[in-house]
């Protein structure tokens, strides 16, 4: 059981430290969405990485508006993430992601990447909020 929850907190460290160095090497490249360029139109993902950004500062209002779906299932993936993790510590199981799970959120990804380029869904798409 030591040896799982190592492995766990490992894991989870290397993953944070490879996606801090990701998010460092693309401010240092300024790295601008290959979808919007080629389409003019925002993708599921646009603000992804501002939205990161944010939340390795605790701006957690700021991260919501850069991508307010994103933000929203980041939270759900965390505590679903956490699941997985006392079921792998507790039973030594590893747990493979329902695909029913993963088809409902690719179809989720599509409307929201439709709906935040209607006009009267513009609240959707990247916004910088200034702190007074």
């Amino acid at each position: 059981m030591k040896k799982r929850i190592f492995n766990v907190i490992t894991l989870t460290l290397f993953s944070i430290l490879i996606l801090f160095i990701f998010i460092k090497i693309l401010d240092y490249v300024h790295y601008k969405c290959i979808y919007r360029k080629l389409f003019g139109i925002y993708c599921a993902g646009c603000g992804t990485t501002r939205m990161i950004k944010s939340l390795f500062n605790l701006e957690f209002y700021q991260a919501f508006r850069y991508n307010p779906l994103l933000f929203v299932l980041f939270i759900i993936m965390f505590i679903y993430f956490i699941y997985f993790v006392v079921i792998y510590i507790k039973k030594n199981k590893i747990i493979i992601p329902n695909l029913k799970i993963i088809y409902i959120m690719v179809l989720i990804l599509i409307i929201y990447t439709i709906l935040r380029n209607l006009k009267m869904f513009s609240f959707l798409r990247p916004i910088v909020i200034y702190s007074i």
